[in-house]
């Protein structure tokens, strides 16, 4: 029996093992929450085990089905919490492999998994950021990889953030791209940037890959290298979406936009091109890609985005997957209409009838029923039903993918047949352009063969116009002789009428004499008259002579009156003859009248032919002077463009010369201005402005011979000019600078050295502004002087940057040294001054001469004791800092500190020298007082800086330190009795001018009113100006100091 038993046990046992899917009945038994939370359970357990299967340590490539398991996750629950929930237990920080499979996995979420997986995803974009931050400071290895990879995936968030219209996996029609961007430039403009930036990410991790591994090596065969490799095909994919929507956005832009606005959109393109096209060629000789993935190959040039017929030409990267390299573990695979639709709550039939076969079609007679649990022990059951679980579970998400990856790959070909149906519009649509075009050109072609016939009908009525020209010609040669022969019986007539005339004129005049005669005899007569009247009325008396008179003056008058009578008739016989020749004049001017009309007739016509004749002889050749012009006038323009941009680029170069010669004079006029004897600069920043000014000159030699050679370059030349006069300029400046920190004789041959190289450059410079003069610019003197500035620095660099550590010791015992002689020797110049004052001045002089002198004094003494008190403290720091070590060592160890106390030593010193000078010109009556009120100032600096750098290190409670803040201080107040002291004894000197405007008027006071208000804002304006020009110079002598002295951010440490 009890064999009987165990034998049925074993049998029931092997029969549950054969039965995967008996457990759905189990499940369907139990209550609806329980089984929703038991499903979210398992599917979380499922996901947690996929997402550690394929993001590990092991430095293999991610396996398909891990990957494609996750993706199925994010469209269940339709985002990505439980992907990140798991993700954020891995130490993802502490492994660069894993790391970099977490980054794969996440790609491939972030392409084909849910689109709310971008959302999900943001709110790690901080974690993101900070690990690829630290895996950035590795240099090779996974580590720079992973970097590279987790800005990649930021820069994919941010973009799909910013245009949520284009899906993860960048799959887009043209229609779609033209939504994306709203049909708004500014917006095509941003999104074109925006996938430049993206597409760079995608080129910089291309690059990062393949300079991390060893290409002589065939890496693609191995699991380290697959393990580096196979994300590329996620970024081989979005690389070809991008450069082609690159592609079409910025023929649009160029449509839209001027070819210079997209100069650097074009620059940019060619630059990735040229990566892309490389990358892409070196990915499809590797073996490991061939079985997966198809990759396009790029035209050999790219896109000319100045010619729009250009993007018919593109063609659009087609990556093609293979069916097979979806699954390159040779997992097994499941046709589509195989799959199980798991939501339904009841299984298949052929489940249930197969599990009736096994077990028996109703409970109560299958002695073996679940419920029964005859023989059998509750553990069992419970591991036999997990178990049972498990494997409905797995086979679930396995038929489930199946589905996903079905529907995506049927995704993947409607988004190739959306390509395809885009490519044919856009054929269509390049086929109607071309029509277009097509229709364009044969409506020039008729154009052109309307004007050829015009051409011909003009050329045959030109030949028609010079036959009636020649037929005019020939009426007008026979109308020009009918002429002369009118012209000539004209001439004719016009004497016969000469001739009648001088006959009329004649018989005129004889008229003429005749009434003259008739006037004549009437006066002789109005005479007689009178005469008679007068002699009757005087000689009443005298009646009887008078009548004999009388008598007599009849017969005289008789005789008068016959001869007028014989006149008249004359006269009568002249004025038939006059009326005889007048009728024969009217008759010749008749006859002339009509010749003239006939004459003018003929005129008119001949007037008429030669006018037509000149219309058609215009028209004729008319359009010959046209083009004959047009061309005139195209050479002419050409000519005057050439001229005036040959004009042009002198004139530019010109404007270079004179720049750079101003920027050299004013550099001469810096050095020479009373206030800039408080620049200083180091040796070492002349000797580099030095060098740069003569590779500048020889590059100016090159530029000027190749304008000679070729005057269109000019550029060059221009630059080369400005940044030479800069350079020189700089040089000057820097250079009179400098002779301020070194003993007088150096000073000098610097100060002259540097003003021969102002004159120098001016000199090529002036040579360089004339045409012919150009080529003859000689720049061997410059240079010459230039070397010579260069020797003298070099000579004068710091001796303590070439000395060694242990020499440092003794150079600050004798820069302390230095220093005290400098202030022993500055205070007996200061009282030999003072005896020579007393001998030779008298009165106001004297007395401000001693005082200043007097202060000067109290200032030496007081840098003496301040010096000395340095001295002692800088004895106590050694003393107490150098331990077991010697002084030298001391000293070397605190190499910056020493330089410090060497730097300050000589300040004190140099300030001291310079502050004898300017008093001893005061005193001689040759110097400023402004100038030593300014030594006084630079003192007071130089001293500060030398208890600065004295008391770094001391201990603050040390009494030489104190006694060193007391000589400070009386330094301080030296210093301001010198300056209270120079002020005083100007104020006295200066002749203070008697102000007497009694004699001016009103006028003149106003006018001078004004003048002193336009020279006070004159002065105010240049006062505020010498205060910024002393700050900056001061900035710059602290930070050139700085240089120079070896000075630091980071101080060393006490000990």
């Amino acid at each position: 029996m009890f064999k009987l038993l165990m034998a049925t046990m074993d049998r029931v046992k092997s029969s549950m093992q054969q039965v995967p899917n008996a457990i759905p009945k189990v499940i369907r038994r139990t209550g609806g929450a329980n089984s929703l939370e038991l499903e979210k359970e398992n599917f979380e357990r499922g996901q947690a085990v996929s997402i550690n299967k394929a993001i590990n340590t092991q430095e293999v490539a991610v396996k398909e089905k891990h990957a494609r398991t996750c993706i199925l996750g994010t469209h269940h629950e339709k985002g990505a919490h439980t992907f990140w929930a798991a993700v954020n237990r891995l130490p993802l920080s502490s492994n660069a492999v894993l790391c970099w499979k977490f980054c794969h996995v996440f790609h491939k979420l972030l392409r084909d998994g849910h689109p709310n997986v971008i959302k999900d995803s943001m709110r790690n974009k901080a974690d993101l950021t900070d690990m690829s931050r630290m895996w950035g400071h590795l240099s090779e290895g996974y580590g720079k990889l992973c970097s590279i990879y987790l800005k990649l995936l930021i820069t994919k968030m941010e973009f799909h953030i910013k245009n949520p219209r284009f899906p993860g996996n960048l799959q887009m029609s043209n229609r779609q791209l033209d939504e994306a961007g709203e049909n708004d430039v500014n917006n095509f403009f941003q999104l074109t940037v925006e996938m430049f930036d993206y597409l760079e990410c995608e080129l910089n991790l291309f690059l990062g890959v393949f300079s991390s591994l060893d290409m002589s090596r065939s890496v693609s065969v191995t699991a380290a290298g697959q393990c580096r490799l196979a994300p590329l095909i996620q970024v081989i994919l979005d690389s070809s979406h991008l450069y082609d929507y690159t592609v079409k956005l910025l023929f649009k832009l160029h449509s839209c936009l001027p070819a210079d606005t997209l100069q650097g959109h074009r620059d940019r393109f060619q630059e990735q091109f040229k990566k892309l096209k490389s990358l892409f060629y070196r990915s499809s000789n590797l073996q490991y890609f061939k079985r997966l993935i198809q990759i396009p190959q790029l035209p050999e040039n790219p896109p000319n985005f100045l010619r729009a017929s250009a993007l018919s030409e593109h063609i659009s990267p087609v990556v093609v997957i293979p069916a097979e390299s979806s699954s390159p573990e040779s997992e097994h695979m499941v046709e589509t209409d195989d799959l199980v639709d798991t939501d339904i709550p009841s299984l298949p039939a052929a489940v249930e009838t197969k599990f009736d076969d096994l077990f028996g079609t109703s409970a109560a007679i299958d002695p073996f029923n679940f419920n029964s649990q005859n023989g059998m022990r509750k553990e069992d059951k419970d591991r036999l039903i997990e178990q049972l679980t498990r494997e409905i579970q797995a086979l679930k998400e396995e038929l489930e993918s199946f589905r996903l990856e079905s529907g995506r790959l049927c995704q993947v070909l409607r988004g190739r047949v959306s390509e395809l149906e885009a490519e044919l519009a856009e054929q269509s649509h390049l086929r109607l352009q071309a029509l277009g075009e097509s229709e364009f050109l044969k409506a020039e072609l008729d154009d052109l063969r309307r004007v050829r016939e015009d051409t011909e009908k003009e050329q045959r009525s030109l030949t028609e116009i010079e036959k009636k020209a020649q037929a005019n010609e020939q009426r007008y040669t026979k109308l020009k002789e009918k002429y002369t022969e009118l012209v000539q019986s004209h001439a004719d007539l016009l004497r016969k009428n000469a001739e009648v005339t001088r006959q009329v004129t004649v018989a005129q005049a004889a008229q003429d004499e005749v009434e003259d005669v008739r006037r004549e005899m009437q006066e002789k007569v109005k005479a007689a008259h009178e005469a008679a009247d007068r002699q009757e009325r005087e000689q009443m008396e005298q009646f009887q002579q008078l009548q004999r008179e009388l008598v007599s003056s009849r017969a005289e008058l008789d005789s008068l009156k016959t001869s007028v009578a014989s006149s008249q008739q004359s006269s009568e016989v002249l004025s038939t003859q006059l009326a005889a020749l007048q009728s024969e004049k009217a008759e010749l001017v008749q006859s002339l009248s009509k010749v003239d009309a006939e004459l003018a007739a003929q005129g008119e016509e001949l007037e008429r032919v030669q006018s037509s004749l000149a219309t058609e002889r215009e028209s004729g050749v008319k359009t010959a002077e046209a083009l004959q012009n047009q061309l005139n006038e195209k050479e002419s323009r050409e000519q005057a463009l050439e001229s005036q941009l040959v004009a042009a680029r002198w004139s530019s170069l010109q404007g270079a010369v004179e720049e750079a010669e101003k920027i050299i004079q004013d550099s001469l006029a810096r050095i020479d201005d009373p206030a800039h004897i408080s620049c200083t600069s180091s040796a070492d920043y002349l000797a580099s402005r030095c060098q740069a000014s003569l590779d500048c000159i020889d590059r100016l030699h090159s530029a000027g011979d190749a304008f000679i050679a070729d005057n269109t370059g000019v550029s060059e030349l221009l630059r080369v000019v400005t940044q030479c006069g800069h350079l020189v300029g700089d040089t000057i400046v820097q250079g009179s600078a400098t002779s301020h920190m070194v003993p007088v004789e150096q000073a000098d041959a610097l100060s002259e050295s540097v003003k021969t190289c102002g004159a120098e450059a001016l000199a090529l410079l002036g040579r360089m502004k004339q045409q012919d003069g150009l080529a003859a610019a000689d720049d061997g003197k410059l240079k010459a002087v230039l070397e010579a500035i260069l020797a003298t620095a070099e000579k004068l660099r710091p001796r303590g940057l070439e000395l060694q550590q242990g020499e440092l010791g003794d150079l600050v015992e004798q820069e302390m040294a230095a220093t005290s002689a400098a202030v022993e020797s500055a205070a007996a110049r200061i009282e030999e001054m003072l005896n020579k004052s007393r001998a030779v001045d008298t009165g106001i002089k004297m007395e401000v001469n001693e005082r200043i002198l007097a202060s000067c004094t109290e200032l030496m003494r007081a840098i003496k004791e301040l010096v000395l008190s340095s001295k002692h403290l800088q004895r106590d720091i050694v003393e107490s800092g150098r331990g077991a070590a010697s002084m030298k060592e001391f000293y070397a160890k605190n190499s910056r500190w020493t330089e410090g106390l060497i730097s300050a030593s000589k300040a004190v010193g140099w300030g001291a020298t310079v502050m004898v000078d300017a008093a001893d010109l005061v005193v001689q009556g040759k110097g400023k007082f402004e100038e030593l009120m300014v030594c006084s100032h630079e003192i007071a600096a130089s001293t500060a800086q030398l208890v600065a750098a004295s008391k770094v290190k001391a201990d603050k409670d040390s009494g030489n330190l104190h006694r060193l803040q007391q000589a400070s201080r009386g330094v301080t107040q030296a210093t301001a009795a010198v300056v209270a002291s120079t002020k005083s004894g100007k104020s006295q000197i200066e002749e203070k001018d008697t102000m007497d405007f009694s004699s001016m008027t009103l006028t003149q006071i106003k006018r001078q009113e004004m003048d002193a208000q336009v020279l006070v804002l004159e002065l105010e304006t240049r006062l505020q100006k010498e205060r910024e020009r002393l700050g900056e110079l001061r900035k710059k002598h602290y930070l050139l100091a700085g240089v120079a002295e070896g000075w630091g951010d980071n101080e060393e440490g006490t000990g």
